[in-house]
């Protein structure tokens, strides 16, 4: 049945065999294209939205804050611009919710933990998005400040996996990828430090970018704390989308320079390296002994390899950039903790600091890890930098031999909850053996820490039914080709399907 609101424009019909529940599904580029068409309204496809999430959000709880008044009134706006024959831009009229880190002028944003701030301007990257023609109606759930890979606070509750609920979908942008999944909104904006767009878009089935560092600004991005100009390393903020060319369109919208370095430069992002999937030169890294890979995983990335080979595309499976895992491993975690110092109370840096400098130079454990990491001194923090750069400098050689790599977004599809404390001591399963919870984010890691583009694209299923994902990554500001290479894989091995019970 369709919605039309009294009041609202008439707009041609869909044909009757075409079910709005069909529509919910459709890619961002594919809703805006029917608004833009006057085959759909902006306000009917914001009010199916919402009755999917009045219906089916209880049981995921995966949009936590609804801002329905406002959206409505943007909507049809948005419709009566659209009679008009005016057109705001590539998401005109396109219902879609943002990660609850991000603010919003006049919407709570709590970030997990703290849901008295109401903020009075948007973040950088929500602005884009509405001066590209979103209509923003609503937020999705998080992990609190972002800080662990599933998705639970004490404001909201816990968020759960579509395709399973006894499982998360992963974090912090876990109620975000959830969302598109279960069809409750159009398009979502997310962050990512240690795999935060990436390991949700693998757990939930949809497609996630990781975009290369500084091209997207997070002003307005909590953390740091509220009304802060620090953008941190590593961190990015990157869409979420159900298709892969909708991650291409929101690309160009979120990226580019804050207001106060536009004034002197602007972003030209070079075109994806191949238009068809023949010309890619790709190498794979499956393997790797520190973070072994589900064997359902792997026995599916190898049909991937072969589906691509069966296309014509040169793979080859044994190319490596020039240093260790274990090394980049090591630099991501100690530059990752060096960033929780800063919102850190004095005290409790001191201690950890005053500990550090008393551990025993051959304790490698979790807590003397942690107590080094989050107090590094500069000449520390420089030394890892050069580390970092080094590495870099690795991929760019790397990548003059190849255009994309294929690797692992995480060990295994998503883990059933456990919310557990302390967080260091969590416990995963990988082909019937323990690992470190923490070996969740090890793969996103060692690409993020570097500042590299991820694109990740969902691939397949386990046995029991669960969504898995493939990491595409590519050149240092060439975003726009392993989103490319994500395109048309999809031609070959399919994209994304819709959870059973949505």
């Amino acid at each position: 049945m369709r919605v039309v609101p009294a009041g609202l424009p008439s707009v041609k019909h869909q044909p009757k065999e075409i079910e709005m529940d069909e529509i919910a599904f459709r890619s961002a580029s594919a809703l805006a294209l029917s608004i833009r068409n006057k085959e759909l309204g902006s306000r009917e496809l914001l009010e199916l939205y919402l009755q999917r999430i009045e219906r089916l959000n209880a049981r995921i709880n995966a949009v936590v804050t609804l801002d329905i008044e406002r959206a409505r009134q943007r909507a049809d706006l948005a419709d009566a611009a659209t009679l008009r024959g005016e057109n705001w831009g590539p998401l005109h009229g396109v219902p879609m919710t943002v990660k609850d880190l991000f603010e919003v002028e006049g919407l709570r944003t709590t970030a997990g933990a703290i849901p008295g701030h109401i903020p009075s301007a948007n973040a950088s990257a929500v602005q884009r998005l509405i001066n590209a023609g979103a209509v923003i109606f609503g937020k999705t759930n998080v992990s609190i400040f972002g800080g662990d890979v599933q998705s639970y606070n004490p404001i909201f509750g816990i968020s759960n996996n579509p395709w399973d609920v006894t499982r998360t979908p992963g974090g912090s942008s876990g109620g975000a990828a959830a969302a598109l999944a279960a069809g409750l909104t159009g398009l979502e904006l997310g962050s990512d430090l240690a795999s935060s767009i990436r390991l949700p878009a693998h757990n939930c089935g949809v497609y996630g970018h990781k975009p290369s560092h500084g091209l997207v600004s997070l002003r307005g991005h909590i953390p740091g704390p509220p009304g802060t100009l620090t953008e941190p390393d590593i961190a990015v903020a990157g869409p979420l989308a159900r298709s892969a060319d909708d991650l291409m369109i929101t690309l160009d919208i979120l990226a580019g320079p804050a207001s106060d370095r536009a004034v002197a430069w602007q972003l030209k992002l070079p075109t994806a390296r191949h238009a068809t999937l023949r010309g890619f030169r790709v190498a794979t890294w499956f393997n790797e002994g520190d973070c072994e890979i589900d064997c359902e995983i792997l026995e599916r990335y190898q049909d991937v390899v072969d589906a691509l080979r069966n296309e014509g595309v040169v793979i080859d499976q044994n190319a490596r950039p020039a240093f260790s895992f274990a090394h980049a491993h090591q630099v991501f975690v100690s530059m990752l903790l060096s960033l929780q110092s800063p919102g850190m109370p004095l005290e409790e840096f001191r201690n950890l600091a005053l500990r550090a400098d008393h551990l025993s130079p051959d304790d490698d454990g979790i807590v003397a890890e942690f107590a080094r990491g989050t107090t590094l001194r500069h000449r520390e923090w420089a030394m890892l930098n050069e580390a970092r750069l080094r590495m870099r400098a690795a991929w760019g050689n790397f990548f003059r031999d190849y255009d994309v790599l294929l690797c692992p977004v995480a060990p295994t599809a998503a883990i059933p909850h456990d919310h557990s404390e302390p967080l260091f001591d969590r416990i995963i399963e990988v082909n019937g053996k323990p690992q470190s919870y923490l070996n969740l984010m090890s793969w996103g890691g060692i690409i993020g820490v570097t500042h590299m583009p991820a694109t990740v694209a969902p691939v397949g299923r386990t046995k029991a039914g669960l969504p898995f994902g493939i990491q595409i990554v590519g050149p240092y500001l060439e975003d726009r080709t392993p989103i490319a290479f994500a395109l048309h894989l999809a031609d070959v091995i399919g994209g994304f399907q819709v959870p059973p019970e949505y």
